[in-house]
Order: C-alpha cells, then sequence, then structure tokens
C-alpha cells in the first residue's frame, strides 16, 4: 500500500517538484520512498512496505528500463499471473509490482482486466511516449488526476497536486447543490476546478497532450436458477477464498470487528491475532461489548477505544484536511479513532466493506417487499402523487410515497440522503445547476430493465460505496500507515452475489438473507443474524449540548459562510436538530463538515492547534 504522484509536463525543477508532491502524502507510505524523472515525465512513490519488504522498491522497471511504474494496492491472484509471465519474463523480486510490469508488456491495455484486487496505478512507457494508468473495478484505490493545457498531474490525494507550482487552485462551487442532497461528492469532478477522480473500473491514457479514458469492467447481474442451499454453499466457498487470498502478507494482519454480520463473518473466517473495536460511553451507540464478545469466543484478542465527545469534535479539521472533499458522514471520523488504535500494532487490517451493496444489506431495499402492493399501482399514478407531496410539508410516510412515485434510476441517491432539491433552494446561496438524474444517468441508462432492487444496488455500489465508504476507508486507514483490505469487494465475490435473486437478498423480516445464512456455519453467537447498526455515532446527543451547539452556530455565523448558505435558515436547521426531530442532525452536520473544509483547504485555518496547514503537509501521526 502506497503512494503515488506524476506529471507530464515541461516543468524546470523536475525532482524538487516531484519530491513535494510525494512528502504531502507521506502518511501514505512512511517506510520508503522512490522517484523517476526525465525531460517528459516524473514519477514518485511513497511505499508502505507489506509483500517482498526488502525487494519491493519503486518506481520498478522492466529489463530494458524502457516501462516504469508506480502502483498503490495489492494483487490478489498475483501467484498466478506471475507463473503464466515466467514462461515469457524473468523477474527479479517477488512482489505483485513487478508482475504489473511485465504484464503490460505482455498484455498492454488488457492488463487491468486481469487483475483481481485493489490497485492504481501509473505506468510510463517511455518508447510511445504514453502515460498509461488504471484503478479498480470498484474503486478502492483512489486516484485523481489535473489537467489544463499541458499540464497533467496525478496522485493518490488531491493534496499531493496542491503543491505543484503550476496549479490553479479554484473552488468548484457546482458540486455544492449535489454534495448536499447526496452527502458526499457524487460526480468523478471534484471540488477543485480541473481535478477528477477517474472512475472505478477505468483506464486512462495520456500521450501527445491527449486524454483518453476508457471503461474495462462493467457490473453485470444474472440471476442463477438454483436453490438456496446451493447458492448460501457458493458465499461460503468464494467468501474462505477471498478470505485467504486478502491474508497474503509478509506482515501481521489485523482485522475491525462491530457487532454486525460483515465484520463477524470476516473475523470469524480469517481468525487474526488481534481485532479492533470503538465505541463510546453511550451504550445505545456502542459496539464494544458484541465485538468482545465474538472475540472472546473465537479466542482472538480485542482491543477497544472509546470515543470522547470532546476528541470527535476537535478532530474534524484534520479529517476534513485528510478526506481531501468535505464529507458529511459521521463514521468517517470514528473510522479515524479506530485506525488509530490498530496502527500500534499492524500494518494491514481486513473490514466488512461492500457486503451491505454486494449482498443486499440497507433498509430502503426492503421497501420492495414491505410495501410491494403500493408498488403494483402503475406507475402513472404514483408519480402524480409524489408530484403532489413533494409541494406539502413533511408528514409520516411522505418520503416513502415520494420514492415510489419516482424512477429510481432518475431520483435514488443512496442510503443517506442529506437535503431534498426543495431544501437546497432554501439553504444554497446561489442556485444549484447539477440535477440529481443528469448524475445518475451516465451509470443507470444502461440498467434501466433492470428490478428496482437491482437498480438500487447499481446506485449504492457505483456512488455510495466508491465515493463514500471507500473513500473514508482508504483516507482514515492511510492517515495512519494502515493498508486496509476488504475481502467483500472481489471481483469473484461479486460474480457471486451478482448471480443472487431477489428472495435470496430480503424479505419482509431480513436483509442479505443468503449471506447470514452463509456467514452462521462459522460465526459464533448471535452476529449473523443482528441488524445493521451502520458504524453507529452519538451526534444526535451532542449536537443538542451546548459546546457542540455554540461551535456549530460560531462556524455558521461566519461572514464568508453567506457565500455560500442561506445563514438564517442553516441557523433554524440547528435549532431543529437540537430538539431531536427526525434527521436533521445530519443536515447540519453536512453544513459544518463543508464550512471547516473549506476553511482548511481555502483559508488555511489550522488543523492542528499551533501549526498551519502548510507546516503539516509532511506530517502523519
Amino acid at each position: 500500500m502506497c503512494g503515488i504522484v506524476g506529471f507530464v509536463t515541461n516543468a524546470k525543477e523536475k525532482k524538487k517538484i516531484i519530491k513535494e508532491m510525494a512528502d504531502t502524502i507521506n502518511h501514505r507510505g512512511p517506510d520508503g520512498e522512490g522517484y523517476y524523472v526525465d525531460q517528459d515525465v516524473a514519477l514518485g512513490h511513497k511505499r508502505l512496505s507489506i509483500i517482498d519488504i526488502n525487494g519491493g522498491a519503486q518506481p520498478m522497471y522492466n529489463d530494458r528500463e524502457d516501462i516504469v511504474i508506480v502502483y498503490n494496492g495489492e494483487i490478489y491472484n498475483y501467484p498466478e499471473l506471475k507463473s503464466e509471465l515466467e514462461q515469457k519474463y524473468e523477474f527479479k523480486t517477488n512482489c505483485d509490482t513487478e508482475v504489473l510490469v511485465h504484464g503490460y508488456e505482455e498484455w498492454g491495455s488488457d492488463l487491468p482486466s486481469k487483475l483481481r484486487g485493489m490497485f492504481a496505478f501509473a505506468i510510463w512507457d517511455k518508447n510511445n511516449q504514453k502515460l498509461f494508468c488504471a484503478r479498480d473495478p470498484f474503486g478502492i484505490k483512489p486516484f485523481y488526476y489535473y489537467h489544463k493545457d499541458d499540464t497533467f498531474l496525478f496522485a493518490s490525494e488531491i493534496k499531493a497536486m496542491l503543491v505543484y507550482p503550476g496549479f490553479e487552485k479554484e473552488l468548484n462551487l457546482d458540486l455544492l447543490g449535489s454534495y448536499l442532497q447526496f452527502s458526499f461528492t457524487p460526480t468523478n469532478e471534484t471540488f477543485f476546478k480541473n481535478v477528477n477522480r477517474l472512475d472505478a473500473g477505468s483506464s486512462l491514457t495520456y500521450q501527445g497532450g491527449n486524454l483518453e479514458i476508457k471503461k474495462y469492467y462493467h457490473m453485470e447481474f444474472r440471476e442463477e436458477k438454483e436453490d438456496f442451499s446451493s447458492s448460501v454453499k457458493r458465499i461460503q466457498d468464494v467468501m474462505e477464498e477471498s478470505v485467504k487470498s486478502h491474508l497474503i502478507s509478509d506482515v501481521e494482519v489485523g482485522s475491525f470487528l462491530s457487532s454486525g454480520v460483515d465484520s463477524s463473518y470476516i473475523v470469524s473466517l480469517a481468525r487474526p491475532d488481534k481485532t479492533y473495536t470503538v465505541g463510546y460511553e453511550n451504550q445505545k451507540y456502542s459496539e464494544i461489548s458484541y465485538a468482545k464478545d465474538l472475540a472472546q469466543k473465537l479466542d482472538i484478542k480485542n482491543i477497544t477505544k472509546l470515543i470522547s465527545k470532546e476528541e470527535y469534535l476537535k478532530i474534524v479539521p484534520k479529517v476534513m484536511y485528510h478526506m481531501d472533499e468535505p464529507f458529511s458522514d459521521p463514521a468517517g471520523i470514528a473510522l479515524y479513532f479506530l485506525s488509530g488504535i490498530a496502527s500500534k500494532d499492524v500494518k494491514v487490517v481486513l473490514s466488512g466493506e461492500g457486503a451491505d451493496e454486494f449482498f443486499a444489506g440497507y433498509g430502503p431495499y426492503r421497501e420492495i417487499v414491505d410495501m410491494g402492493f403500493y408498488n403494483k399501482i402503475p406507475y402513472s399514478i404514483r408519480h402524480f402523487i409524489a408530484v403532489i407531496l413533494k409541494c406539502l410539508p413533511e408528514f409520516r410516510g411522505r418520503n416513502f410515497l415520494v420514492r415510489r412515485g419516482e424512477k429510481i434510476e432518475e431520483s435514488y441517491v443512496g442510503t443517506n440522503r442529506l437535503f431534498s432539491e426543495k431544501e437546497c433552494k432554501h439553504l444554497l446561496a446561489q442556485p444549484n445547476p447539477i440535477k440529481i438524474k443528469d448524475i445518475l444517468y451516465p451509470v443507470m441508462k444502461d440498467y434501466t430493465k433492470e428490478s428496482d432492487l437491482i437498480k438500487m444496488q447499481v446506485v449504492d455500489l457505483n456512488f455510495w460505496l466508491v465515493k463514500d465508504i471507500l473513500h473514508k476507508a482508504d483516507r482514515m486507514t492511510m492517515a495512519h500507515s494502515v493498508e486496509l483490505r476488504v475481502p467483500f469487494i472481489d471481483k469473484e465475490v461479486f460474480d457471486v452475489a451478482s448471480s443472487l435473486g431477489e428472495n435470496k437478498k430480503i424479505s419482509k423480516e431480513s436483509t442479505k438473507i443468503a449471506l447470514r445464512e452463509a456467514a452462521k456455519s462459522v460465526t459464533p453467537g448471535g452476529a449473523y443474524k443482528k441488524p445493521k447498526l451502520g458504524f453507529p455515532v452519538p451526534l444526535r446527543e451532542w449536537i443538542t449540548e451546548s459546546d457542540y451547539k455554540e461551535e456549530i452556530a460560531s462556524t455558521i455565523k461566519q461572514d464568508f459562510v453567506k457565500e455560500f448558505f442561506n445563514q438564517d435558515y442553516a441557523l433554524h436547521l440547528l435549532d431543529v436538530a437540537c430538539e431531536k426531530k427526525d434527521f436533521t442532525y445530519k443536515k447540519v452536520w453536512g453544513i459544518y463538515t463543508f464550512i471547516k473544509w473549506y476553511e482548511v483547504f481555502f483559508l488555511n485555518k489550522t488543523v492542528e492547534e499551533g501549526k498551519n496547514v502548510s507546516e503539516q503537509l509532511c506530517v502523519s501521526e
């Protein structure tokens, strides 16, 4: 696991610039560094040593040294690929990076489709003056690029580009409305103009000043007609194999552990020596007792931390710095602390991300069966009802009727929607030019004939999973120089999950039905049947207390904030949140975290007391 940076420009002092860029993300790889510079390109690499500790230094070259790679990730099928390539190429190391080098020589731009793992890499093809880059099928590892005029930059994190002398830092304010609706940045555009993320399952070629992006992986759903027990057996087999491949390492591997079925299943299969859990004094939001109980039954160690409300609020600016973009998911901060305790013992952890998206674990999915009678009403009638209700005040059941009266591929924004379009009009100081259906359409146009459940999964797989779940998982673990591995998010696992029929995913009583049954055989206790908690945080309670309310209110009242928000309306929402009404606290938190992010990246406010942002670019805990 590493951090990668690079550029193709005619800039002077390339060696100095590329090192400054790499040093900015030193937290991603404090064990080593390496650089390649010629008259056309500069590549940089920060290494976290996991496999072939002595022989895996980067950049890495082929024998003729006309192919150069910097790479971030793990290729789990590299032993098989190496065995195939050894018939033609001589290997000098036992690391997966060299497989990529010779794999590119052998297969060229078809290389990414051969890989099973998590990855983001950049290969400089010197003879063809071509930069070839790719990101893994599900977007586990990040890859950003900046292209303007004759300047092309790339990096694992946006902050590494900010130190490039020719970088023009400008706020992409058009995204604010979509951020407020999705609760994260849902587009491949970012809040920094001309900076884009490479989409999951895509490759990028930059040659002669021209940029070309291609999609090499497309998710397909084909139901297998088999009995329930056969499906469960296939899940058990593929998960055992996936966990085994994700344990390949030359250093110790630990695991995160919550109270739910996902991480409990991973831990029960992997049996690591150490597991890690965070919680709170408020037992309603703490999963520590459940995690300790499972760890005791498996005879493994569980290391825990109670997060106080004071340290949670204090760390927000630093978390926003590591996130690179505004990020409102309260679980991201909890994950920061969780990664911190794991980093004291291990460099690699397993986690349960992806199970809900692959196997249908979210509550809204159950509406399809819970309210099946309403879905039978013709769409034209449901849509008419939704249009009328959008104009009326909130009441119990209104949101359901609105959702079921709109096409999923045009309106569903995932499981954690913050604001409606109507609310955004009240809140935003400037109109939001980006419509939800315009964001969804490029992805959903290929799935219009699928069932409503699959459509919802596709939205969550392409947006919520990549741009929230995996974004925070990568940033919060790498902030502490820890590699996170996600055995559920695997091509082979997806092939099984995508073949399950609706009755094996959801019912009126449960979600992830077949997965829970598969986990039951190896998971002690009742974790396999526990309802989803979703990394709970007591934010709803904390926000009513004077220290939180005063901090949020004073943040909103700052003069510059009126450029973005109707401050009176935002403060009204804070008052509503303090009455613990519905989920308004999440909306307030979304406003607050955007402002704190803006302070860090555009006003150079301190991330840690006594240090300004520029002094902290190369600092990690």
